[in-house]
């Protein structure tokens, strides 16, 4: 079965294609498979890394199109012939020693980690278990902050989005994109770019019409991505102010909340 009309279509991954426990359903990944071989775009638009997301797509056996990273601050181009499998077609960097400084001036038992494209992570301690993928080093403050980055995760395994939320408005982050995730964790991104703007450079890359765009995700990562697209689906899990961004809200990712919007689109 084709489609008439293939629309893009950019999922999130946690709380969205995966449940809170990492794992992909069977109904998931046959309703996405279905979408993909109908002639749909699907493009996994995520906060993760390139390593954490390359795992999901072999799980999708997504091998061509695109992939966004790191919450919009990387864009891949999948295409099963090269080395790798993917390149990376464009990757917005900052400089994030102002707002690193800022973080720790405030709050000093944070963790730090500083993406290190396509290999890991530097972090300024160990993160807790199986939270970030890839090569994991310790190093010095300096080193964290000495180069342009795509991205900065601050982590408080003790704190509360809540509380992150309230040092984001009292410190007031300049020049950065950033956002308070599911638990106590602060993505800062390059100021723009978001999992929307990426997506709009994928857009125009497919030659898709904006009207036929859909996404679907769980937090608030995911704000600008469900702003842009023409049909933007909350997930039933995700908070209030997500939902009120999106034109519509599915089941709860445990119910497979997935599911029901990707058949709409066969």
């Amino acid at each position: 079965m084709t489609v008439a009309t293939p629309h893009l279509v950019a999922l999130d991954v946690d709380g969205t294609t995966i449940n809170h426990a990492g794992v992909m359903s069977p109904a998931v990944r046959e309703a996405v498979r279905a979408v993909a071989d109908a002639g749909h775009h699907v493009t996994i638009a995520t906060g993760r890394a390139i390593v954490a997301t390359l795992p999901i797509l072999q799980q999708l056996d997504l091998t061509h199109g695109y992939a966004v990273c790191s919450n919009g601050a990387v864009t891949l181009r999948l295409d099963p012939g090269l080395p790798e499998g993917y390149e990376v077609i464009e990757a917005v960097t900052f400089d994030p020693a102002p707002a690193l400084n800022l973080l720790r001036a405030e709050w000093p038992d944070a963790v730090v980690a500083v993406e290190e494209l396509g290999v890991g992570f530097k972090l300024s301690a160990p993160f807790p278990d199986g939270e970030l993928e890839g090569e994991l080093r310790v190093v010095p403050w300096e080193e964290l902050t000495a180069h342009p980055v795509t991205r900065v995760t601050f982590r408080d395994p003790t704190g509360t989005a809540e509380d992150f939320m309230a040092l984001s408005e009292r410190i007031g982050l300049h020049g950065v994109n950033y956002s308070v995730g599911f638990t106590a964790w602060l993505d800062i991104n390059p100021e723009g770019v978001s999992k929307g703007s990426a997506l709009e450079l994928v857009r125009r890359q497919l030659g898709v019409e904006p009207a036929h765009t859909v996404a679907v995700g769980d937090q608030r990562n995911d704000l600008e991505m469900l702003h842009w697209a023409a049909r933007g689906v909350a997930m039933g899990n995700a908070p209030d102010e997500v939902k009120a961004v999106a034109d519509e809200t599915t089941l709860d990712v445990d119910d497979d909340g997935l599911v029901p919007v990707l058949q709409s689109l066969l």
